[in-house]
């Protein structure tokens, strides 16, 4: 749901926005920070809404979630996102199978992606730790946010970077420049895990999950 949010809606704002890039870019950042935020409230309960690998890797690193677990929620974040672009492509009448062309590279895309992951980190992390029933909203207000204050849109999530080099549509990344991204976004959330592990000492025995509560600590259950 959350690619074929970002997609479609990418699709729809190019169609709808006669050429002007920036009206076709507002369509898309607001229907995925929306999309996002109800997604969360949905899923949150179910799975901690996990539908970032990045997010799960920090997540099991700071013992809220099992690492054997972790393999299957990375393999079905992937499915999930591929299958949300097919399913905007099938909705927009697109080519099902698609190769992006949508050049995305160079150090100021790549530091945009670590900047942007380091933020939805950051988020992520200090909300949960002291307004849990707050995250789903500051989530996606941050991503609505990073859209446009960084220069790579804020994919911050490889699964939606896998995803979305498979659509030659608004949205695309060509399939060259999507390690990268992929690299940086990593870092930036390791980088942000250990720096909330300092500024907030307490979060890994008293933060609740990563995204809304599901599951008591690990360490301690």
């Amino acid at each position: 749901m959350l690619l074929a949010a970002i997609v479609g809606s990418g699709i729809m704002g190019e169609r709808l926005a006669g050429g002007n890039a920036a009206l076709a870019l507002l369509a898309n950042t607001i229907a995925t920070g929306s999309t996002l935020v109800a997604l969360i409230l949905t899923f949150g309960p179910i799975s901690g809404a996990h539908f970032n690998p990045a997010v799960t890797i920090a997540d099991a690193s700071q013992h809220r979630l099992f690492w054997r677990d972790v393999p299957l929620y990375i393999v079905a974040q992937l499915a999930g996102a591929v299958g949300g672009v097919f399913a905007a492509h099938l909705m927009f009448g697109e080519q099902l199978f698609q190769l992006s062309q949508h050049v995305r590279a160079g150090w100021a895309q790549l530091f945009s992606e670590f900047v942007a992951t380091f933020g939805l980190l950051a988020v992520i992390w200090s909300c949960s730790r002291r307004r849990s029933e707050s995250v789903a909203m500051a989530v996606g207000l941050y991503i609505t946010g990073a859209y446009w204050f960084t220069a790579s849109t804020s994919f911050a999530n490889p699964a939606v970077t896998v995803a979305r080099a498979l659509t030659n549509t608004f949205a695309g990344i060509r399939p060259a420049d999507a390690p990268g991204f992929i690299a940086a976004q990593l870092v930036g959330a390791v980088v942000a895990t250990l720096f909330f592990r300092w500024l907030v000492p307490a979060l890994s025995t008293e933060a609740k999950d990563v995204v809304v509560p599901r599951r008591p600590n690990l360490r301690t259950s």
